[in-house]
């Protein structure tokens, strides 16, 4: 019979590495070993030495650990967020990697001792962009790296409408329109040049629903117009509007749109006589985006319902995308009907146990995954 040989080492005779070797490290090894950490472990060690937390933020490091692969890891988390005038700084979040509702309360006070109370306006790449009206400025935030940014607005006073935040390669983005001008000038914040721009004579008539944003997709952010529908964009690069000469599906009630962020741009519909819907369906624009392809119809028994939350006031009603998920929003509402596209199947996310029943309108919804290399 073969010996088994013990092979552990004994507590009285195990040595601890001579610190002398750890402070003597290439930085470019240690930086090697801090990428197999998992995450949680990752956030604890910032606050172990200046040293440590300096290399996990440095330029060289995140470059090379923040851009997706085929191998990168999956999210850390991936959460729906739900935003409410009488939340408080206070956000439900349904967490939808582990199908569980969670509360997170943002201290703000924390990251920026002068802030005052706060509006969450739109969500992109782990980043969280706020206004906050008596500083006159837009706040962005990193949660999870703890790193904000305060960002004045471009004239003083200022009113603006149509704000989405927007994720670039290079950094991010935030587009509005100047509310009550004639001429709708677009503004346009660029991170990389901490500046913003500013694009006149753009006369486009858009579609009265102030709640849902412009949807980004291959460098345009598209927009509605009200009937009779019609789709427009507005390029970053060269900061001009155009209206699109693709036709939309007949019949439509409302129109809203959604992109995946990887170039494919969705179309949902109601379909309808009169301004009252008696289906819903989903289209995806063809690859050479020439026409609409129908994808989807919704389930009769869902329509229904659906139909009779918003009572046809569809300017209630906005889109979003979520981790391979369409979400129909609507602001009287605290639910979410969704289209699993993977599946190709229809589900309603129920309502957050902790939320009053009182509350009935003001529900906004957003997509939040945490990024820990998202900078602001």
């Amino acid at each position: 019979m073969p010996t088994i040989l013990n092979t552990a080492i004994s507590p009285a005779n195990s040595t601890g590495m001579d610190p002398g070797i750890w402070s003597r490290l290439p930085a470019e090894l240690l930086e090697h070993i801090l990428s197999f950490l998992p995450l949680k472990t990752f956030l604890n060690l910032r606050s172990t030495c200046k040293h440590f937390n300096s290399l996990v933020f440095s330029p060289p490091f995140i470059s090379k650990h923040s851009s997706p692969s085929s191998s990168s890891p999956p999210p850390f988390s991936s959460f729906l967020l739900l935003s409410h005038p009488q939340f408080h700084k206070q956000f439900s979040l349904f967490d939808s990697i582990l199908g569980t509702w969670r509360n997170l309360s943002l201290s703000l006070s924390l990251l920026l001792p002068y802030a005052s109370p706060s509006t969450l306006l739109s969500t992109a790449n782990g980043l969280l962009c706020f206004s906050l009206p008596n500083a006159s400025s837009f706040l962005v935030c990193n949660f999870l790296a703890k790193s904000t940014r305060l960002i004045k607005f471009p004239t003083y006073p200022f009113v603006f409408e149509r704000l989405t935040l927007v994720s670039t390669p290079f950094g991010y983005q935030i587009f509005m329109l100047a509310s009550g001008s004639s001429s709708n000038n677009a503004f346009v914040y660029d991170s990389r040049v901490h500046s913003w721009r500013q694009f006149n004579g753009f006369e486009p008539i858009l579609s009265d629903n102030y709640h849902q944003e412009g949807v980004f997709c291959n460098g345009c952010l598209y927009f509605t117009t009200p009937e009779p529908f019609s789709m427009i964009c507005f390029d970053f690069q060269n900061g001009t509007w155009e209206r699109s000469s693709v036709e939309l599906p007949g019949e439509l009630t409302f129109v809203r749109f959604v992109s995946d962020g990887e170039g494919k741009l969705y179309l949902i519909g109601g379909i309808g006589r009169n301004g009252i819907s008696r289906s819903m369906k989903l289209w995806e624009l063809g690859e050479r985006g020439e026409n609409w392809v129908e994808m989807e119809s919704l389930p009769e028994m869902m329509c229904r319902k659906f139909v009779s939350v918003c009572y046809h006031n569809y300017e209630h009603v906005y889109c979003l995308w979520h981790q391979g998920m369409i979400c129909i929003c609507c602001y009287t509402w605290p639910e979410i009907l969704y289209y699993k596209v993977s599946r190709r199947t229809w589900h309603w996310l129920p309502k957050c146990p902790s939320l009053p029943d009182k509350w009935s309108c003001g529900f906004r919804w957003f997509s939040f995954v945490p990024e820990l290399y998202a900078l602001v």
